[in-house]
C-alpha cells in the first residue's frame, strides 16, 4: 500500500481571529493553545489550520481549546516565537473539496518575516510600507499577490527596501492587521505560481544571457 502525503491549502481569506490561551515552552518546542470557538466545528486532531498565516496541525484538542506544536524551524522563520498569552492571531481552516478560492492558493510555508516601517491610517482604511526583506525581494512585484500573516494581499509600490500595502476596513474588522505598529513583525509568504514564474523568467534570461 502506497501512502500519499497529505498536503493542505489555504486561500489567504481569514475567516478572523482567536486568542492565545496557552502557551508552554519546552524541548526545543512551543505548544501553543488556541481558542477556536466559531472555528472549530468538525475539526479533528492531525488537521491542518493556518496561525497568521503559518500551517499547524492539531496534537489535541479540549471543547473549542485547540493546541498546536510549532517546532524550532518554525519559530524561526516566523512570528510565532513572539506569540504569548492573550495575542489574537488570524485563523484560517485548510481548504476542502469543493471550496470557493477567493483569494490565490497557499502553502502555509512562511518563507521570511519583515518589519513594518510605516503606518499611515486612512479614514476606514490603512496604509502599511513594510521593508523588502532580500530573500522575498525577487517575488515582491508591484500589483502582484503577497499573503501577510495568511492575508492575501496586493502589492502597491515596490521599491528596493520597501513595498506598500493598502487595507480595506474589511480586512481591518477580521484580521489582526489593524493592532500592528511600526516595528512589529509580519509573516510573509509568496504563492507558489508566482514563485514558478519569476523563477523562470530568471532561468531564461540567465539562460540568454
Amino acid at each position: 500500500m502506497v501512502r500519499t502525503r497529505r498536503i493542505s491549502l489555504y486561500t489567504g481569506i481569514v475567516s478572523g481571529t482567536a486568542p492565545v490561551t496557552g502557551v508552554d515552552d519546552g524541548g526545543g518546542v512551543r505548544t501553543l493553545t488556541i481558542d477556536l470557538d466559531g472555528f472549530s466545528e468538525g475539526l479533528q486532531i492531525g488537521a491542518s489550520v493556518a496561525l497568521d498565516g503559518v500551517c499547524m496541525t492539531v496534537i489535541s484538542m479540549q471543547g473549542t481549546e485547540v493546541s498546536f506544536d510549532a517546532i524550532e524551524e518554525t519559530l524561526g522563520r516566523t512570528t510565532l516565537g513572539g506569540v504569548n498569552l492573550g495575542h489574537m492571531v488570524n485563523v484560517e481552516r485548510s481548504l476542502k473539496m469543493g471550496d470557493e478560492l477567493g483569494g490565490h492558493l497557499l502553502s502555509g510555508h512562511v518563507m521570511t518575516t519583515a518589519k513594518i516601517i510605516e503606518r499611515v491610517d486612512r479614514g476606514e482604511g490603512l496604509d502599511l510600507l513594510i521593508e523588502n526583506p532580500s530573500k522575498a525581494r525577487p517575488y515582491i512585484l508591484e500589483k502582484g499577490f503577497i499573503a501577510i500573516d495568511g492575508m492575501s494581499l496586493t502589492i502597491g509600490g515596490v521599491s528596493d527596501n520597501s513595498f506598500a500595502l493598502h487595507i480595506i476596513p474589511e480586512t481591518l474588522r477580521i484580521t489582526t492587521i489593524g493592532d500592528k505598529g511600526v516595528g512589529d513583525s509580519v509573516n510573509i509568504e509568496i504563492d507558489s505560481r508566482t514563485q514558478a514564474v519569476v523563477e523562470t523568467v530568471m532561468r531564461n534570461i540567465g539562460d540568454s544571457a
